[in-house]
């Protein structure tokens, strides 16, 4: 799976902007998801290499203008109407919330606080306050005009930061119109309570454990990641699992057993993805992080019983009561997947235009590999979200009967099957005014 995330969060919009060209560059075929840093109050940045604040140690928490750069003495703050708030006996978190420090006074236009739990901080870590202390709207007018600057770069899927409502992804989805993927990032509780509504209009949903497991209890974080996980799916839904998946690995060249095992997990409950932060972000060794999490992935891969996870897949939801192109999609996907288990199918063919074929049949995490036939470049860099589904380019057909010849000759060409083999191939009505599968076909390969 090749997926670039962008982050705003670290340096300039140009920065930004010059990244995703290289990306396009190095990697024409990846994906791009651009992460809008939403209402994400950050530190002023630390010196390189990082600072270890000490338990016990008195800092201060001063608006950025006081101190540009961070260190263990001054800390700058993105918003200067949070340190203004901060009140004695607050706590504030950093980062993931390992470094936790408690406001002592007020002191000029700062705050005294002093470190509880200490640790190492490097970059710009986020700055997590009661929620009583500072309301901010998502998305920011900052994400919206950063959003259009993005948007004229062709990017794939854009993340939204601390969505609390599905209002906050319309928002983001008015200004994107159709075509783009918009990712809700479920990392706030308000989210939790109104996830149905947001699944109901997501194209993707990110698990961001992160700032999640700082604004619900640590112990909660399990439970709701494999909730979140089985929702997705539910709603046929991209998923991808976020934060700390390898975090030792942004100093050590190994991870820990613990994250392997949890990276392994992941794979285990069906997500759609799982994504690295701070281990290729700022990282020492950010391509070891990544080979190391794709080895895991692959292994946790040959254990997957796809068998026992589609016969018990749950029903599916629909966006509105009468999506009837919907129905007619998942019904056919359904009928592929019991074909590609009964008929021991070599490979299942998604000739899609929008990538909704192929998304419907990664739904049923079928042993059979995925190959979605596409003639839009665009369309195959999406689906690098998907679960297991590959891509190839194809011709663009007038006729479902082309469409089919077009994704199998393409297919063959690339060495998924041989002769012999059988394949399932499902297909979209090219002149529907709106996305549905309605065909399947069983072909053998000569």
């Amino acid at each position: 799976m090749d997926v670039a995330r962008l982050p705003l969060a670290h340096g300039t919009l140009d920065e930004a902007v010059a990244r995703l060209r290289r990306v396009r560059e190095a990697a024409p075929d990846a994906g791009v998801l651009v992460d809008l840093p939403g209402p994400k109050i950050r530190t002023t940045p630390f010196p390189e290499g990082g600072v270890t604040l000490v338990p016990g140690n008195v800092v201060r928490l001063v608006p950025r203008d006081l101190a540009p750069a961070s260190d263990e003495v001054a800390i700058g703050v993105s918003v200067p109407e949070l340190v203004e708030s901060l009140r004695e006996g607050d706590r504030v978190a950093l980062g993931d919330g390992g470094v936790v420090l408690v406001c002592d006074e007020r002191e000029g236009e700062g705050v005294k606080a002093h470190v509880v739990s200490g640790g190492k901080v490097q970059g710009r870590p986020g700055v997590t306050v009661p929620a009583s202390r500072l309301s901010l709207k998502t998305p920011t007018q900052e994400d919206l005009e950063r959003l259009e600057v993005f948007l004229s770069e062709g990017i794939e899927s854009v993340a939204v930061s601390f969505v609390r409502s599905a209002a906050d992804l319309e928002t983001v989805k008015a200004v994107v119109g159709p075509g783009v993927l918009v990712c809700a990032k479920i990392e706030t509780p308000e989210a939790l309570g109104d996830i149905d509504n947001i699944l109901r209009v997501a194209d993707i949903v990110m698990v961001a454990r992160g700032d999640l497991g700082v604004r619900v209890p640590l112990e909660e974080v399990p439970h709701i990641q494999k909730a979140l996980i089985r929702s997705c799916i539910a709603w046929g839904r991209p998923v991808i699992t976020a934060t700390q998946m390898l975090e030792s690995m942004v100093s050590s060249p190994v991870p820990t057993r613990a994250e392997v095992t949890d990276v392994a997990n992941a794979v285990f409950d069906g997500t759609s993805a799982v994504m690295l932060s701070a281990e290729s972000a700022v990282g020492a060794d950010p391509v070891n992080a990544v080979a190391t999490m794709a080895r895991i992935a692959r292994r946790a891969d040959l254990d997957f019983d796809s068998y026992q996870w589609g016969r018990n897949l749950p029903a599916q939801h629909f966006a509105s009561e009468g999506a009837v192109g919907a129905r007619i999609t998942a019904a056919i996907g359904a009928a592929a997947w019991r074909a590609s288990v009964e008929e021991k199918a070599s490979v299942i063919i998604a000739c899609t235009n929008s990538g909704a074929t192929a998304r419907a049949i990664a739904r049923f995490r079928p042993a059979a590999p995925i190959v979605a036939a596409t003639p839009f470049a665009f369309t195959a860099r999406q689906l690098t979200t998907s679960w297991g589904v590959d891509t190839v380019i194809v011709p663009e057909a007038k006729s479902t009967d082309e469409a089919v010849e077009n994704g199998v000759e393409a297919v063959r060409a690339a060495g998924y099957t041989k002769a012999g083999d059988l394949v399932v191939v499902l297909a979209g009505s090219l002149h529907d005014p709106s996305p549905v599968t309605d065909t399947l076909r069983l072909v053998r390969i000569y």
